[in-house]
């Protein structure tokens, strides 16, 4: 049996550590609510490009805002189990973070791994959503549109690509290329020379995957930050766990 003197030294140790960890749970709930939030985010601020993705791309806001429920859930746990002093829970909740942890940084190497293949499969969509485009409003002729008028582009290298296709032939450039819709007659996009200085020259693709990559990397750095910050609860619950082992152990 330890003298009372260690087991005062210890209890402070334990009451200090308690605050700590709380204080941790506490922001790294917070921080499932940001995940929850970008998810969100990611979801509606770039559903027109994820629409020419292929399917497994279009998961990424899903899989934040569901990383974002996951974190939310075992901030709550994380926050009981330190309340309880349970050993048990305790060593439960730090395995967890590590779960976690591995999986995000896993989901990190991969989206680095695979980001050239993402802009080669945009690219791609982008050509065939321009050949098959039309105005009856479908989903990727829409997604086209928004694009060009929000990044003020045309085409996906350039203008000129306009010109290999059917719509081309029978409407010319369409009116989402134009800088001015008051000064953008059909005549003038159906003609080449004069569609030049109506429409914005610059390509889609390049803009849209600087623009992709800018908010990507916020994401990315969210998630990281996030993961990164799992190692210091990781850390502390361990260190509780043992110091409430020894602590009952030193009462004996």
């Amino acid at each position: 049996m330890a003298s009372p003197s260690r087991r005062l030294q210890t209890k402070p140790v334990i009451t200090c550590l308690k605050s700590v960890l709380l204080t941790y749970t506490f922001v790294f709930w917070v921080s499932g609510i940001v995940l929850l939030a970008v998810g969100v985010w990611g979801r509606v601020s770039l559903a027109v490009y994820f629409s020419l993705l292929d399917e497994k791309a279009t998961n990424v806001p899903f899989v934040l805002v569901g990383a974002g429920t996951v974190v939310v859930l075992l901030g709550t746990f994380g926050c009981f189990a330190t309340c309880r002093g349970s050993t048990w829970m305790l060593k439960l909740y730090a395995m967890l973070l590590s779960l976690i942890f591995l999986i995000v940084l896993v989901a990190a190497v991969v989206g680095f791994v695979f980001r050239h293949e993402i802009k080669t499969n945009f690219e791609s969509n982008l050509n065939l959503a321009l050949r098959d485009y039309n105005v009856t409003a479908d989903r990727h002729s829409e997604a086209v549109d928004t694009i060009q008028r929000t990044l003020h582009c045309c085409g996906v290298q350039n203008y000129s690509d306009w010109e290999r296709t059917e719509y081309f032939t029978q409407r010319g450039i369409p009116q989402s290329c134009c800088k001015s819709q008051d000064d953008c007659s059909e005549e003038d996009l159906k003609d080449p020379s004069k569609a030049k200085l109506k429409v914005f020259v610059d390509g889609c693709f390049f803009l849209v995957t600087s623009m992709m990559e800018s908010k990507m990397s916020v994401v990315a750095g969210i998630s990281f930050g996030i993961a990164c910050f799992q190692l210091v609860g990781i850390i502390l619950a361990c260190c509780l766990s043992q110091y409430i082992t020894n602590n009952q152990y030193e009462m004996v």
